[in-house]
């Protein structure tokens, strides 16, 4: 038989082989087969219209975890470079630490950008700087969940999973949701977890390496082998949905099998840098064959972008050798240079192929570093001011959102807490953050809880 003819009722007939084991099972599947897919049809990743006409359509989420210091990169601050070189104290009791890196005007904007980021700082008309970040909390595993969850204190569903549920996927052969990530951070897979919306929402994790996707190659003697066994497991699924029509985590399992088995068909094919010229490769930094470090990551991202996937997240490194630089704060030096030239050349890879206006960039850190000094040269964490970035879809470039006092040490004019961020994230999709909301325990949920207002002024 040629198997490109091998329709689902005969691999239903092979797969039970005319026996007469399970018969009325057998009849079943058929009859369900031939009525089509109208029985407990449920397709949790259906793409959805949001509230009203988005500037974006997908967001890639660059977070860098431990603590960039806003006040060695973005937040200049001229009076905390006098003063600590002078040697003043804050307040009369504390240290102050000058930035190891030198800060200059940046582009046509002018925004200040120190030399630790030298190729975004090439990209800053593109970008929109925010300097008056606040999260509620000063340790790592909550503030981390802070920035992706908006909760420092319960698990809830990331901002990922939020936009999932939001707008569902245009490829059911891919996730809507995939994290980019080499190691764990801080709080582990709650960061892209889906918490109480249905399990289908949360990220699937990609690790370069032999297999970016556990458990993604197929274990089955033969591809038609595979496709009968899942075409009865979800037969049965979906004969169990019918009497169970509220039960939100089985039809995530039903599109789980299904996206898995589309994933195995074009994921490899998305990881394949083969065709890449080798221009665009070196704009992420990355040599031919090298399937490994952050550009790697910048560059699937994209791929990704272009087929589909609704959200991306990038997660440079893990909860260890990170940016937490409480005693040497030259630590930071190497892995800025990790990401800084992917970011720039992702930015500039989207422009040249008209993705930039409809993809949202995401670029933060949990919290800040504090502008005193902490052991013999580092600083510590500090969630009362601190630095973000937004690129592309609706965003205005070339500007600078708010600002931390004259040392970096508080927000001075126009504060976005995280609850703002997260809001903001939310408009530039289509969203009014008040109404995505998702019945829980009684009672509606969102990403924002009660809190968070769209910061209008960086809106194109």
């Amino acid at each position: 038989m040629n198997k490109d003819n091998y329709t689902r009722r005969q691999m239903i007939r092979s797969l039970f082989g005319g026996s007469m084991i399970m018969p009325a099972v057998f009849s079943q599947l058929l009859a369900d087969d031939g009525r089509g897919r109208e029985l407990g049809e449920v397709n949790p990743l259906a793409p959805k219209k949001p509230h009203f006409t988005p500037k974006a359509k997908n967001v890639i989420f660059i977070y860098l975890p431990g603590g960039m210091s806003h006040v060695d990169s973005f937040d200049y601050k001229p009076k905390l470079i006098d003063d600590a070189k002078a040697g003043r104290l804050y307040k009369g009791n504390r240290m102050l630490l000058a930035p190891t890196w030198e800060f200059k005007p940046r582009g046509k904007s002018g925004t200040y950008v120190s030399d630790l980021f030298p190729n975004i700082a090439e990209c800053v008309d593109d970008i929109c700087v925010i300097n008056s970040m606040r999260g509620d909390h000063n340790d790592h595993y909550q503030a981390t969940l802070g920035v992706h969850t908006g909760s420092v204190t319960f698990k809830r569903p990331s901002l990922g999973a939020w936009v999932s549920y939001g707008l569902g996927t245009e490829n059911q052969n891919l996730p809507s949701f995939v994290v980019l990530a080499p190691q764990l951070p801080y709080a582990g897979g709650q960061v892209w977890d889906s918490d109480f919306l249905p399990a289908v929402h949360q990220g699937v994790r990609v690790v370069a390496g032999e297999e970016p996707v556990p458990n993604l190659n197929r274990r089955s003697a033969s591809a038609e082998i595979q496709k009968a066994e899942l075409g009865l497991l979800e037969r049965f699924n979906r004969r169990h949905l019918i009497q169970h029509a509220e039960d939100a985590q089985l039809a995530a399992r039903i599109k789980s099998y299904e996206t898995a088995f589309g994933m195995q068909q074009q994921m490899p094919e998305v990881l394949d840098l083969a065709k890449e010229t080798d221009a665009t490769l070196d704009l992420y930094g990355l040599k031919r064959g090298q399937t490994t470090g952050f550009g790697w990551q910048a560059i699937v991202a994209r791929r990704m972008i272009e087929r589909g996937v609704r959200f991306i997240e990038l997660i440079d490194v893990g909860a260890s050798k990170n940016w937490d630089a409480h005693g040497d704060m030259k630590t930071h030096g190497p892995l800025a240079q990790n990401v800084d030239k992917p970011v720039a050349g992702l930015i500039r890879d989207l422009k040249s192929r008209g993705l930039f206006d409809q993809t949202l960039i995401v670029f933060t850190t949990e919290f800040g570093r504090s502008p005193t000094l902490e052991g013999d040269y580092g600083r510590g964490h500090f969630c009362y001011a601190f630095s973000s970035l937004l690129a592309g879809a609706g965003v205005k470039g070339g500007t600078v959102y708010g600002s931390s006092d004259e040392y970096g040490m508080k927000v001075a004019e126009n504060e976005c807490h995280v609850h703002d961020f997260h809001a903001t994230i939310m408009h530039l999709l289509g969203f009014d953050h008040t109404k995505l909301t998702f019945r829980h325990g009684g009672r509606d949920y969102r990403l924002t809880d009660v809190h968070g207002n769209v910061i209008k002024a960086i809106l194109s």
